[in-house]
């Protein structure tokens, strides 16, 4: 593939290939992949549990494959400038769609977090979540080139707007993410070290009332310190996956976590990853986010353009933070929280929205001759 575009090819597809992250678009490519590997391997058995067909996961899921693969080329060969003008369009789209699930989303699991658009569930916060890391860079960056411009206050208020929206379905996992990364951003783009005290506990704050507030936050907070209290019938079942796996797995389609546990094809999938394909396959997981976030950084290190690197910084960071919090509370190192490994584990909604963040990335950490400027 490396000669597939000749270097004095002045094409669009030719000048992208040669200024793309292509370590990053393979990391990428890889992930795909496995995800599609671990899709087979887990989801029949759930559909079947369920009284479905044995491949409806498997059809769902590798029907929004192609259409993942396209958007993250398609965005990637954006300029920052459009991605901006795209960020914007997608932020004000899912912001309206996310409020309009507290109306008309069907309640699953006591959370409204879904629109069913077409006989197909939908889920606003995926996309709010990229486009808003990037539609906050541009407001730090616009006041940093112009102190006149309230670019934090708006950052502010819309930080506010989505975090009170995503609290009132609730996602709580969501809510607790998407400040963490804009407040990473604030902090990049230079916030005063007095401020840095207050938003970090004021978020100190947050994360006590959600305790108190949310009788399920507690219960996993309780259950987590002392697993006697309450229901880890999941955690449990995935550790003892990872004990059976050992090393190498105990081969393709051979284990029996997917058959027991019941998000075995979602947010517990790295549990049907180390059972089936053993520890290197969960190294080898870990290596590939940390590959796609620690190549991002460095690249876009390399760029002059504020609004550039607080954009890619902000949706790298929510890329790895979402990978860590999904393995992490597999493991039982920290408590569960229902939040999908990228590109892995099950979900349309998931999948397309990781597809335009990481096209994003892709598109603002290209080589370029110069940054362009704000819109």
């Amino acid at each position: 593939m490396m000669t597939t575009f000749a270097r004095t090819d002045t094409s669009i597809l030719g000048h992208w290939w040669w200024t793309v992250d292509r370590w990053t678009l393979a990391a990428l490519t890889a992930l795909i992949g496995i995800g599609a590997l671990l899709t087979l391997a887990a989801s029949p058995a759930v559909a079947e549990r369920i009284g479905l067909q044995p491949f409806h996961f498997v059809y769902r899921q590798f029907a929004f494959l192609p259409l993942a693969l396209a958007v993250v080329i398609s965005v990637s060969l954006l300029s920052p400038r459009a991605v901006r003008r795209l960020a914007v369009i997608v932020f004000l789209v899912s912001l309206t769609l996310l409020a309009l699930t507290l109306i008309a989303g069907p309640e699953i699991k006591g959370a409204r977090r879904w629109l069913v658009v077409a006989g197909l569930s939908v889920q606003p916060s995926e996309f709010v979540k990229p486009a808003f890391a990037v539609v906050a860079a541009w407001m730090f960056a616009a006041q940093r080139m112009d102190d006149s411009f309230p670019g934090n206050t708006i950052a502010g208020v819309l930080l506010i707007l989505v975090t009170g929206l995503l609290i009132l379905q609730p996602d709580l996992g969501m809510a607790a993410v998407v400040p963490t990364v804009w407040f990473g951003q604030f902090f990049l783009a230079g916030l005063p070290l007095p401020w840095v005290a207050l938003l970090a506990l004021l978020g100190l704050c947050g994360l006590v009332a959600a305790y108190f507030a949310f009788g399920h936050v507690a219960s996993r907070i309780d259950n987590f310190l002392d697993p006697s209290v309450g229901d880890s019938y999941q955690v449990t079942t995935a550790l003892k996956a990872f004990n059976k796996g050992g090393l190498f797995g105990r081969g393709p389609g051979e284990g029996t976590v997917k058959e027991i546990l019941p998000d075995a094809h979602s947010d517990f999938i790295f549990a049907v990853a180390g059972e089936e394909f053993g520890l290197f396959l969960c190294l080898l997981l870990v290596a590939l986010f940390a590959l796609v976030v620690l190549r991002g950084l460095t690249r876009v290190l390399q760029q002059n353009d504020l609004f550039v690197l607080l954009a890619a910084s902000g949706l790298l960071a929510q890329f790895g933070l979402q990978g860590l919090i999904n393995m992490a509370s597999t493991l039982r190192l920290i408590p569960t929280k229902g939040m999908t490994l990228p590109f892995i584990s099950y979900g349309g909604s998931s999948l397309l929205g990781l597809a335009l963040a990481m096209g994003m990335v892709l598109a603002l950490t290209r080589r370029r001759v110069g940054a362009g400027g704000l819109l």
